[in-house]
């Protein structure tokens, strides 16, 4: 029998955890601020600063909301930057991308203080993942963590298989699994004889950005799929980078697209607000 992994009800514990955790900070004096920025009127943008300002919200943290209109110079966002990396009272600050093409991403990220970047983008928080040092850490690889954990589902020791290398999740992904003494093997477009290696997999990450892309042929009987794709179809559906119909049958445990790695992002990065580094 598949075990379907449930993100939303994983989410909602976490944040439950974090409201709790939060609650009694403020009892004894301390509060969580979150400065989201965001440029222009992207309507994908527009709805992720939305849910990320009520999970705050619901958590029990201060959120400070930046919306800036299209046209903000990449100077006038580094200045806003600075000053919220010398405010006390912000512990985190977030910028949503994409950013209008006039603006830099790769400048901007790096003018966040590595202490605030709850993001896990920085430079210096990556590198501090590779080798082993406390730092924020990307929230949807995180997440995924989080899935495999609460689940039930051990990583020591098993042949995880991370397929896509972007910075954001599949490079963080692995050094996370490696963390968890799997044994990590990461694909991607080049990758030869792909399926040969996606059917060794105990646990198998598919983040190539691809609707369906992996089918039955590239999943072994009882393997763990965790999906981190997200597309809208022609028919306005919903579906990620696996065919979950043909996988589903031959899966062990897998998450399913919408609620399963999706809600865990933002629950993530509410415990990087709340907790800090290294906790």
């Amino acid at each position: 029998m598949t075990q379907l992994i449930d993100g939303k009800k994983i989410s909602q514990e976490i944040k439950d955890e974090l409201k709790e955790k939060v609650a009694g900070m403020k009892a004894r004096g301390t509060e969580r601020c979150l400065a989201v920025i965001q440029v222009g009127n992207d309507p994908a943008s527009a709805v992720y600063v939305k849910n990320k300002k009520k999970a705050c919200e619901y958590i029990g943290i201060r959120s400070e909301a930046y919306e800036l209109a299209e046209e903000t110079t990449e100077e006038e966002l580094l200045e806003l930057i600075r000053g919220l990396n010398e405010r006390e009272d912000i512990n985190g600050i977030l910028v949503q991308l994409p950013l209008p093409k006039q603006i830099d991403e790769d400048k901007i990220l790096l003018s966040i203080a590595p202490e605030k970047d709850v993001d896990g983008f920085h430079p210096v928080n990556v590198g501090n993942l590779s080798i082993g040092r406390p730092g924020y850490v990307s929230c949807t690889p995180a997440g995924v963590i989080q899935l495999l954990k609460r689940s039930g589902i051990e990583i020591e020791g098993k042949e995880c298989v991370v397929l896509g290398r972007s910075n954001i999740v599949g490079k963080p992904m692995a050094a996370l699994l490696l963390r968890e003494n799997g044994t990590v093997t990461v694909c991607h477009s080049r990758t030869k004889n792909l399926k040969e290696i996606t059917r060794r997999a105990d646990i198998l990450v598919v983040a190539i950005g691809k609707p369906k892309y992996v089918n039955a042929d590239y999943v072994k009987e009882g393997a763990v799929v965790i999906d981190v794709g997200i597309h809208r179809m022609e028919n306005k559906k919903l579906c990620g980078d696996v065919d979950f119909d043909s996988v589903a049958p031959r899966t062990s445990a897998i998450t399913p697209v919408p609620g399963g790695v999706g809600p865990m992002t933002i629950a993530m990065l509410m415990h990087n607000c709340v907790e800090g580094i290294g906790e």
